[in-house]
């Protein structure tokens, strides 16, 4: 299943954003739910770093190496024409796409690096990494997400 999984991810990285959205707004629906799930295991990870929820290492590494699949989703559904009202997607998206396609990239080597903290099964690499990977995502929501 999991190689499944990762073939379809290949496939899906491979192909321009054009070719996998028939309408706009699949993309942005797309690129918002792909927030939502990423958002849910990446939490996860942060409760246990926090002392909020009990310390497992075998979730934290399955939450970190979602996270890190999923950090490398939404890029491809900010093409042209996906700029739609109601979408927490600032304008500067698509003006500055070199410094968000950049910001995004630092984001999926932060989660590669949480990935690789989670494997250690010690919670203060974990810490770190979460810390780093959530100063990446912090870098980005303030500069390109409208609340």
């Amino acid at each position: 299943m999991r190689r499944l999984t990762l073939a379809t991810l290949a496939i899906a990285l491979a192909l321009p954003a054009a070719a996998q959205f028939a309408k706009p707004e699949e993309a942005v629906k797309y690129r918002q739910s792909t927030w939502t799930v990423l958002n849910q295991h990446f939490s996860r990870i942060g409760l246990m770093t926090r002392g909020r929820m009990p310390f497992d290492g075998r979730v934290a590494l399955r939450d970190a190496e979602l996270v890190e699949m999923l950090a490398r989703l939404p890029n491809t559904a900010f093409g042209p024409g996906t700029d739609l009202p109601n979408d927490h997607a600032r304008p500067e998206i698509w003006t500055e796409a070199q410094r968000f396609r950049e910001l995004n990239e630092r984001m999926v080597g932060a989660t590669a690096k949480l990935t690789v903290a989670a494997r250690t099964q010690d919670l203060d690499q974990i810490k770190a990494a979460y810390g780093a990977a959530a100063n990446t995502c912090k870098e980005c929501h303030d500069a390109y997400r409208s609340h």
